[in-house]
């Protein structure tokens, strides 16, 4: 049974709401001890230290932890038809969103001669993180590749967990990926270790360090993200994915359960919360959620994550009331089934990536929609956003100023330097307009 939160009769205020809301025990911080060791260790012994880990926690270490191209092209001629046009189809797709998301560069000219230009360069080099674990997911390549393509960026190199039952390499369908979109600098190396190997680059296998690390993962993963920020750029902490369904009695509890199990299977930390405002709808869907937990071959690892701490059913009094819990919750993944979705919509402000209707499920944005699965989890949608084409841009301002426009602000800039007590700022414009 997932747990109930009873919010009607009136929302509390924010502080209390945002205690009450569901959230996985299992956070970045507890994890944060451990990766400090993985990352160090990797620091300071390089490939040595990766050999250990993938020893200790992937089942062995691969033979060749950088992927011969000979293993990324077999990978892509191993691809079977149905699943070489879905990956096709879904590259065509988030290639064409991710499109959109580069913006233009602008001139603004404030009087003759004077301007500033606002120009958007691309990372030189980025790492990607592919995860691993419980599940294989060459979308996770489409959706980090892909903006980074878009965005101009010249260098990439892709990570992902060695698998025991693949001889110690990368899954062969992430192998696949890679190979369609034309990555060829794949390495076999997970967890912690493998986010401070791309932060800190291991000469002893040709890895250079990048300037950004991308991608979800696990709790490991993302403290490691957080240990290395400052040395590197990170896209966000990313921890366990969560779902949040604003639905009224007019949606199918039948949609409404089937999305809240899809979201559950990912892992025993998910969350998946509906917030209604009718308590016998809540009743319905509950009730739908049994037979298609049975059915799947993931029943365990999904009751464990209905029951958990990070799910709920919360009743509110009205659509307003639920949309206002969902901004407090900031969740990952957003559906709005209900009588009035736009108006609804029109209240939400917090949330990686909203799907709106009963015909958009998030199965869809995890592989087809063409928008982006990498979003922010853990409530970071109050203040991040998703993978984006301009996750990988760096705004530069360019500033040019002709000696009469330099002259205009001359007396201005002398008035605020001197404010300041910064003569040798006032000076280096003097310098310029007293000849």
């Amino acid at each position: 049974m997932m747990q109930r939160i009873d919010l009607r009769g009136g929302l509390p205020a924010r502080a209390e709401l945002l205690r009450l809301m569901p959230r996985a025990t299992g956070d970045v911080s507890h994890a944060v001890d451990a990766a400090r060791e993985l990352v160090e260790a990797v620091r300071t012994t390089g490939a040595a230290a990766l050999h250990d880990q993938a020893e200790r926690f992937d089942g062995g270490a691969p033979e060749h932890v950088r992927v011969p191209q000979a293993e990324i092209d077999a990978a892509v001629a191993g691809l079977t038809p149905e699943l070489r046009t879905a990956l096709d189809e879904a590259i065509r797709r988030v290639r064409a969103a991710s499109a959109a998301q580069v913006p233009a560069g602008s001139v603004t000219t404030l009087a003759d001669g004077a301007e500033v230009h606002q120009r958007w360069q691309p990372m030189r080099r980025v790492g990607l993180y592919v995860p691993g674990g419980k599940a294989v997911y060459p979308s996770s390549v489409v959706m980090n590749v892909v903006p980074a393509q878009v965005a101009g960026v010249g260098s990439i190199a892709l990570v992902s967990p060695p698998q025991r039952d693949h001889g110690g390499t990368v899954h062969p369908t992430i192998l696949a990926a890679a190979g369609l979109l034309g990555v060829d600098e794949v390495y076999a190396m997970g967890g912690a270790g493998a986010i401070g190997a791309l932060a800190h680059g291991v000469p002893e296998i040709g890895l250079e360090p990048v300037d950004l690390v991308t991608g979800p993962g696990n709790n490991y993963v993302a403290a490691a993200k957080r240990l290395v920020r400052g040395v590197v750029g990170i896209d966000a902490e990313a921890g366990a994915t969560e779902i949040l369904v604003i639905a009224d009695d007019s949606a199918d509890a039948g949609y409404v359960a089937a999305d809240l199990v899809s979201q559950a299977e990912h892992d025993e930390q998910a969350g998946s919360v509906l917030v209604t405002t009718s308590a016998a709808f809540a009743d319905a869907v509950e009730a739908a959620i049994p037979s298609r937990v049975a059915a799947l071959g993931t029943a365990a690892r999904l009751q464990t994550a209905l029951d958990g701490p990070q799910s709920a059913i919360v009743l509110v009094d009205s659509l307003a009331d639920a949309a206002a819990v969902s901004n407090a919750y900031g969740p990952e993944h957003l559906e709005i089934q209900t009588a009035d979705d736009d108006a609804v919509l029109a209240d939400i402000d917090a949330a990686g990536a909203v799907f709106v209707g009963p015909s958009t499920p998030v199965s869809l944005g995890d592989y087809l929609a063409g928008s982006n699965h990498v979003l922010p989890t853990g409530g970071q949608a109050r203040f991040g956003s998703g993978l984006s084409a301009s996750t990988f841009l760096r705004p530069q301002q360019v500033i040019r100023y002709s000696p009469e426009a330099l002259h205009q602000v001359s007396t201005h800039i002398v008035a605020l330097a001197t404010e300041e007590q910064l003569p040798g700022h006032a000076a280096a414009v003097t310098e310029r307009t007293s000849r």
